[in-house]
């Protein structure tokens, strides 16, 4: 096929704040030793900030790091946390547990994701970096074992893969250095894993789907810079996870429910479990007789360093969640995601200057920088919650408030999310209860205010790699488990015209979360990205 070629001296993958803060160092780089390395940032979203969610509490660090004067230049970071709590849930109490001093949130800012992005942008836009929002990448340029670039994805194919009037061929960009930054379970950061095997190494990473809401409520509820963690109810206490309301500006509250996908039940409903938890007293009352304003669910990375792959390789490197810099016990993940952008910017001016093909500075900067001590020092707490909840809560205050983090081992495990889920047989039905439409949602009004666009002529981006599967094994053995852990309805088992049971996919409801690509049980579903600029079209996440 006849493509168009551009040539860059970096390619970076995604629009996430990973990505920006390696293209604004890079070019920081470049004034300071009197460079011009070409620098172009490939988003799958329709605009910059589109696609990101995010909870979000954030840590100023990086960015301050980043920018010193972002305080003067109308930066979105301006609700500062000043109440800060960790509930623990029963079905009707809630008690106010410690908060250990290194997880306060005291001095970061309660901010929109998406909105930090869009100013990123046009900070690196005003140092000359090209950004091309609606260009999803297909795959990756490997020539001779090594990474030379990325193609963007073909537009204009109808449902049959078939060029239409439309159709344009995708844009092989080619570059000394490609950068992954495509967030959870990048679909061309997995095949680069994967195939440089760069996962040899490590625990198998694990995974969270978070589901969050931006309501409006009563002026009189409303406390400004209010930060409110939880855990226990809903979850069992095989389930781990966590619950979160932040009070943002204008009277908003960002609500949500974080559900570890290396749950065993198959009748698990992470939605569901959102519903019930808004419907806790201790929540409750804090929404009552507001309004729903947003909707949306993203996978979060959750293994921490010892999930973490090679993070360089022939060509290019992972940064951000496509790597895995989650903080998971104090829920950040925007200032290390930041941090590794910077410090890969760093790798890569070097690896450029000196005519290197790996940028081997990366890894060992990151050795020595305050990200990985972050994550280093954090490394039982996740694993321990593996034993149930209560082992999980005994063991953090144990290693905290007795051992003071200075242990000699680290806790592993070997099995993926999708192979932690049992047998339907093993399990009784979950009956959740119906939405009330007040305070608790169906599927199908959430998706609404997710804002989600697909066109309905375009190619299905969730690609089975065996049609048989989902009715010979995920509907016989486990009850069809893809219909209740997406979050956006977008799997149905319905009859087919011979009355035999069938899998639908209602692609057009996809909120780009990955939970599926994440936990099918035999890996069968394929996340791609969807035809340029698809998606949800998020504002406040």
């Amino acid at each position: 096929m006849q493509r168009e070629t551009m040539y860059y001296d970096v390619v970076i993958v995604g629009g996430g704040p990973s990505s920006l803060a390696a293209a604004i160092h890079l070019k920081q780089l470049c004034v300071e030793h009197n460079k011009d390395y070409s620098i172009a940032i490939l988003e799958k979203g329709s605009s910059i900030g589109a696609n990101i969610i995010s909870g979000c509490v954030m840590d100023p660090i990086a960015l301050t790091e980043l920018i010193p004067n972002w305080q003067d230049l109308g930066f979105p970071v301006n609700n500062q946390v000043l109440i800060d709590n960790l509930f623990f849930l029963s079905a009707t109490n809630c008690i106010k547990l410690p908060n250990p001093k290194e997880w306060s949130n005291k001095g970061n800012y309660i901010i929109s994701l998406s909105q930090l992005c869009t100013k990123l942008a046009e900070y690196a836009e005003s140092m000359g970096v090209e950004i091309y929002p609606g260009f999803p990448v297909a795959e990756a340029i490997i020539e001779n074992g090594v990474v030379v670039g990325v193609i963007t994805a073909d537009v204009g194919l109808d449902k049959s893969l078939k060029p239409t009037q439309n159709f344009q061929a995708g844009i092989e960009i080619r570059a000394k250095q490609t950068i992954l930054a495509e967030g959870c379970r990048g679909s061309v950061s997995k095949v680069i894993i994967d195939q440089f095997k760069l996962d040899m190494n490590c625990a198998p990473q694990t995974f969270g789907l978070g589901i969050k809401e931006i309501w409006q409520i009563e002026p009189r509820k409303h406390v400004l810079g209010s930060v409110e963690h939880y855990v226990g109810y809903p979850l069992s206490a095989n389930a781990y996870g966590g619950g979160f309301l932040y009070h943002l500006e204008n009277n908003m509250v960002a609500i949500g429910l974080v559900t570890s996908l290396d749950y065993t039940n198959p009748y698990l409903s992470p939605f569901e479990e959102f519903q019930k938890f808004k419907l806790h007293p201790k929540i409750k009352e804090t929404i009552s007789g507001g309004k729903r304003i947003e909707y949306g669910a993203r996978a979060v990375v959750e293994g921490g360093v010892q999930a973490l792959p090679k993070l360089v390789f022939e060509g290019g490197v992972l940064i951000g969640d496509s790597a895995g810099f989650l903080n998971v016990p104090k829920i950040k993940g925007v200032h290390n995601a930041m941090k590794s952008g910077m410090l890969a910017a760093n790798g890569i001016f070097y690896a450029l200057t000196h005519d290197e093909l790996i940028a081997t500075k990366y890894e060992s900067d990151l050795k020595s920088s305050w990200l990985y001590a972050d994550l280093y020092k954090i490394r039982n707490i996740r694993p321990a919650f593996r034993l149930g909840l209560y082992f999980g809560l005994f063991y953090t205050a144990f290693e905290y408030y007795v051992l003071h983090g200075h242990v000699p081992w680290t806790f592993k495990w070997k099995k993926k999310d999708n192979e932690k889920l049992k047998s339907k047989y093993e399990y009784l039905t979950i009956s959740y209860p119906k939405p009330d439409g007040i305070i608790t949602f169906d599927k199908a009004s959430s998706v609404l205010l997710a804002n989600v666009h697909h066109d309905d002529a375009q190619p299905c981006h969730l690609k089975l790699k065996n049609t048989t599967i989902p009715i010979s094994v995920n509907l016989e053995k486990y009850g069809a488990p893809e219909t209740r852990y997406c979050p956006a309805g977008v799997y149905e088992i319905i009859n087919s015209h011979v009355g035999e049971p069938q899998l639908l996919i209602n692609s057009q409801n996809c909120v780009h979360c990955k939970a599926c690509d994440i936990k099918d049980p035999t890996q069968n579903i394929n996340w791609i990205p969807p035809e340029a600029g698809s998606g949800p079209q998020y504002s406040d996440m």
